[in-house]
C-alpha cells in the first residue's frame, strides 16, 4: 500500500490559514489526478483543491475546519485501482425501503383532531371573554390551555396579537437557519468594518450624460468584436476615464502607511466583481498602458476566472484604486466603501432616461449618477470633486478627452 498525504499548498503570501468550505468528493471514493476534491476559502479567495495522485481518498478534515498550511487534510492511497462500476445496483436498492418512511404520515391526522375539538368545546374564563369580546375574536377559533380546555386570560391576551395587526403569524412558516459565515466573508466583514472606524470617509456625486458613448457602441459594437474577440462594454470608458483623472489628481492615487503617505506611479485598478462566494475584487495591472481592447479582454477573462473560483490570490492583491459597478443590480445611487488600504473608489449606477436641460431646450438623455467615495485624510475636497469631474467630463465627451479626437483609431479599427 502507497499512502500519499495532501497538505494545504499556500494560497499567497501572509495567509497562513485556510478553512475548508466544501468537500467534492466522499470519504472512500476514487478520485483521478487533478480532479477537484475540496474548495478551500482564505481570507481572499475561494479556491479548488486539485487531487495529487489518484487513488482512494480518506477525509482528515471536516467542512467548516480551519486548517493551517501545510497541515494534512487527506490520504490518497495510490496503490488502489480505479472500480470497475458496480455502484449502480446498490445504489438503485437503497431507494427501495424509502416508501416505508410514509407511514408515519398517516398517523399524523390522528393527533391533530384532538386539539381541533378541544377549541369548540373549551370556554372563555370572564377575563378572557372580555378581552375577545373586545377584539371581535370567537373563542372557538382560540386553544384553551387550562383545565378542560378553559381559555384563560393568558390565551385571549396571544390571540388578540395577530387580530390588533401584528407581523406575527401563526399560519406561515416560523422557521429559521443558522449557516456559517466562509472565511471570504468574514474577512470582508472585518475589513468593511474597520474601514468605518479608522477613515475619514466623505462620499461626493455628480451624473454623466452617457448618450456619446450609446452612439459609440451602437456604431462600432459589431466591428469591434468582430475584429478583436471581446464586447465594447461600458467598463473600458469608466477604465480609461479613472486612468486618466487618477493622472491629473495623483493624491486619489495614493494610499496612507502611518505617517507616510504613498503615491503610486501606476494605475492598477481593482473591478468588483460578484462571485458565487460574495464580493471580488479582480485587478487590472497597470490600467493607464491599456487599449479599450485589452481592458475588454481582461475584465472579460479575470471576471470569468473569480466566477469559476479560478483566480488567484495574486490577480487580486495590490490595486490602488477600485471600480465598482452597482448598476447591473438596478442601484440608483449608492455610497460605496472604500477597499483598504487604497484611499478611494468610484461607484457605477444605473442608466435612466431623464430630462435635461441642454442649451435651454428639455431633452431626454441617459443619464448615470456616480459615487466617489473618498478617504479625506488624505485627499482633500478639491481634488475629490476635481477628480469625479474630470472623470464626468471624459465620458460625456469620450472622443475628445479618451480617443484623441478619433474614434476608430481610439477603438483600433
Amino acid at each position: 500500500m502507497s499512502i500519499l498525504e495532501m497538505k494545504v499548498p499556500s494560497p499567497g503570501e501572509s495567509i497562513t490559514e485556510v478553512e475548508i468550505a466544501t468537500w467534492l468528493v466522499k470519504d472512500g471514493d476514487y478520485v483521478e489526478k487533478d480532479q477537484p476534491i475540496a474548495e478551500v476559502d482564505s481570507d481572499k479567495a475561494t479556491l479548488e483543491l486539485p487531487a495529487e495522485e489518484s487513488g482512494i481518498i480518506t477525509l482528515k478534515a471536516e467542512e467548516g475546519d480551519a486548517v493551517e498550511v501545510g497541515q494534512v487534510v487527506c490520504l490518497i492511497d495510490t496503490s488502489a485501482t480505479k472500480p470497475t462500476g458496480g455502484d449502480a445496483e446498490p445504489k438503485a436498492e437503497e431507494k427501495s425501503p424509502e416508501p416505508v418512511k410514509e407511514a408515519p404520515k398517516a398517523e399524523a391526522p390522528k393527533a391533530e383532531v384532538k386539539p381541533a375539538a378541544n377549541y369548540a368545546t373549551g370556554t372563555p374564563s370572564p377575563a378572557a371573554k372580555k378581552i375577545l369580546d373586545e377584539k371581535g375574536i370567537d373563542s372557538a377559533q382560540v386553544s384553551g390551555s387550562g383545565r378542560d380546555g378553559r381559555i384563560t386570560k393568558q390565551d385571549a391576551d396571544v390571540a388578540s396579537v395577530p387580530a390588533m395587526g401584528s407581523v406575527t403569524s401563526t399560519n406561515g412558516s416560523r422557521s429559521t437557519s443558522t449557516t456559517k459565515l466562509s472565511m471570504l466573508r468574514r474577512k470582508v466583514a472585518a475589513r468593511l468594518v474597520s474601514v468605518k472606524n479608522e477613515t475619514a470617509m466623505l462620499t461626493t456625486f455628480n451624473e454623466v450624460d452617457m448618450s456619446e458613448i450609446f452612439r459609440i457602441r451602437k456604431q462600432y459594437k459589431e466591428e469591434f468584436t468582430q475584429k478583436h474577440g471581446v464586447g465594447l462594454g461600458f467598463m473600458s470608458f469608466f477604465t480609461k476615464a479613472v486612468t486618466r483623472a487618477l493622472e491629473m489628481y495623483p493624491d486619489v492615487n495614493a494610499s496612507i502607511d502611518g505617517d507616510f503617505k504613498v503615491n503610486y506611479e501606476f494605475c492598477d485598478i481593482s473591478i468588483a466583481v460578484s462571485g458565487p462566494k460574495g464580493l471580488m475584487v479582480p485587478v487590472l495591472r497597470n490600467a493607464e498602458t491599456m487599449s479599450f481592447r485589452g481592458i475588454e479582454s481582461n475584465i472579460k477573462s479575470l471576471a470569468e476566472r473569480a466566477r469559476d473560483g479560478k483566480i488567484t490570490v495574486d490577480e487580486m492583491t495590490g490595486g490602488t484604486f477600485t471600480i465598482t459597478n452597482g448598476g447591473v443590480f438596478g442601484s440608483m445611487l449608492s455610497t460605496p466603501i472604500i477597499n483598504p488600504p487604497q484611499s478611494a473608489i468610484l461607484g457605477m449606477h444605473n442608466i435612466l432616461q431623464r430630462p435635461m436641460a441642454i442649451d435651454g431646450q428639455v431633452v431626454i438623455r441617459p443619464m448615470m449618477y456616480l459615487a466617489m467615495s473618498y478617504d479625506h485624510r488624505i485627499i482633500d475636497g478639491k481634488e475629490s470633486v476635481g477628480f469625479l469631474v474630470a472623470v464626468k467630463e471624459a465620458i460625456d465627451n469620450p472622443v475628445q478627452f479618451l480617443m484623441d479626437g478619433d474614434e476608430r483609431k481610439g477603438l483600433e479599427l
